[in-house]
């Protein structure tokens, strides 16, 4: 059993068919993301954030692709926006769902996420962030909202959203991703 539906345990038929089979067997998904920032001294810091998240400078679209696979103990995800801007996380599961959490690593950052279920998808909820090894107050730290879902008409929908309390957005990107035989 792979590391998502040994996590989700009997929640993980509360997902959607597709995304249960995504997560089960891994795969890859493509498509056009639109990318904005914030306005001023926001989108001044969404930009230096985006850009070590692999998001390309500048840009308000882009193209991504996701590979994304488990084995018994990690879920790897595997971002790639542009053929050329690269971001690698891996997801070790703590606990079960629904009160359990995932531990996110990427390059120095480490967050704990929970997870919201709703209408087959789910939606991320920060419980912890490490940088370098060192625990940040949630307080002191932009908010991320993040989530996903299957649309039976528009494929694998996803939103990341970084906002900071006082300042606004920072930067998001969202968009609607297919397998790649599907985008051809």
């Amino acid at each position: 059993m792979h590391a998502v539906e040994r996590w989700f345990a009997e929640g993980f038929e509360r997902l959607h068919p597709r995304l249960r089979d995504l997560h089960r067997h891994g795969g890859e998904l493509e498509g056009p993301v639109r990318i904005e920032y914030g306005r001023g001294l926001a989108g001044w810091l969404g930009r230096r954030i985006a850009r070590r998240m692999g998001v390309p400078p500048g840009r308000d679209t882009a193209q991504l692709r996701v590979r994304i696979g488990s084995d018994a103990n990690v879920l790897h995800w595997h971002r790639v926006f542009d053929d050329a801007f690269d971001m690698r996380s891996t997801f070790v599961p703590v606990g079960h769902w629904p009160d359990g959490h995932w531990l996110e690593s990427t390059g120095r950052l480490r967050l704990a996420l929970a997870v919201e279920s709703a209408d087959g998808g789910w939606r991320w909820r920060t419980r912890a962030t490490w940088w370098r090894g060192l625990r940040v107050p949630l307080a002191v730290l932009p908010r991320v909202s993040a989530g996903k879902r299957i649309d039976p008409d528009e494929g694998y929908v996803f939103d990341v959203g970084v906002r900071l309390p006082g300042i606004g957005l920072l930067f998001a990107y969202s968009g609607r991703l297919l397998a790649p035989s599907a985008t051809s």
